[in-house]
Formats: structure tokens, C-alpha cells, sequence
């Protein structure tokens, strides 16, 4: 089985916007980490997102190009706060691939777990509009198999504007 963990993009201050969506520089970030993990042979069965606004926007930017087989979906415990115990459970006897899109201190905390490490420990530095890929063995042994941070993504190129700026659509 393998976990897909990402933390959704940059998004508005509850100042800008007390719903907080993405930015539109949030937008293209997530749209820059799909396109760019469209491109592996990946088999991602589900996406599940929590709900967040900028959470399920992200995972809607996902799910345009990642396409799921059983696509995205609101789940609970999913919040930063929320106890990760229970889904790590879950997901100790999940078949299916399964990618998460959450928030900090949950996601890092999820991943701990999973890996076996103390409360609290920090093995992982998850970035807004990152993601990491857990692998768990036929025992049931989680292990990372990669990280993409932001910051590591090559520039889009976009061909289908003659100036090749883009924005993803809103």
C-alpha cells in the first residue's frame, strides 16, 4: 500500500478571506505538484481531503490530474488537531492507494506514527504544496519512499498561450 501525504497550498489569511481558499499562487503550486506527479507511474485509488475549503481545493486540483479511480472525497479526522491513532489504524489495513490532503501539525504527526517514531518527533518537513510518499510492507512496515517539495518542482512550461503565462482556472 502506498500513502501519498500533502499538504495543501498556500492559502488566504482569515483577514483576506475567513474561509480560507488558496491564493492563486496556492493554486499554481498545486497545480504544479500534480502535473509533475501525473508523470509517474503512480496508482493512486482515492484521494481523501479534509474540510477545509483550501484543502478540498487542493485536492480537486489533484484529482484533474492525478484521476483517481474512485476519486476525492471529505473524510474526518483529517483536521490539524485531530487525534491521528484512529486513521493510522485505518490505514494499517488499508488495500487501496490512498492519497491524503491535510494539514500541519496532523499530517507530520500521521507520518511519525506510521514510521514508528516517539511522539512528537519530526522526521519530515512537509512544505504547503508538497508532497511525501509512505510505503507500507506485507508486515505492515511504513517506510518513505520520496519527498517533492516546492522548491524542487521544475518551472511548467505552458505552450497553449503564445506568452506562455497561465493561470489555473478558479
Amino acid at each position: 500500500m502506498r500513502l501519498y501525504l500533502v499538504q495543501h497550498g498556500p492559502y488566504a489569511s482569515k483577514t483576506e478571506d475567513p474561509r480560507g481558499p488558496l491564493t492563486q499562487a496556492g493554486r499554481q503550486a498545486v497545480h504544479k505538484l500534480a502535473v509533475h506527479i501525473a508523470q509517474f507511474p503512480l496508482s493512486i485509488d482515492v484521494i481523501e481531503h479534509s474540510d477545509a475549503l483550501r484543502a478540498q481545493q487542493t485536492a480537486e486540483i489533484l484529482d484533474l490530474q492525478l484521476r483517481p479511480s474512485l476519486g476525492s472525497k471529505q473524510v474526518q479526522g483529517l483536521a490539524p488537531a485531530d487525534p491521528v491513532k484512529p486513521l493510522a489504524d485505518r490505514l494499517r489495513s488499508e488495500p487501496k492507494d490512498v492519497m491524503l490532503v491535510g494539514h500541519l501539525p496532523h499530517l507530520s504527526s500521521l507520518a511519525s506514527t506510521l514510521l514508528g517514531l516517539k511522539a512528537g518527533a519530526e522526521l519530515l518537513r512537509f512544505q504547503m504544496g508538497g508532497c511525501v510518499c509512505l510505503e507500507s510492507d506485507d508486515k505492515g512496515k511504513w517506510a518513505v519512499c520520496w519527498m517533492l517539495t516546492p522548491d524542487l518542482l521544475p518551472e511548467e512550461e505552458d505552450t497553449s498561450h503564445p506568452s506562455g503565462n497561465w493561470q489555473v482556472d478558479s
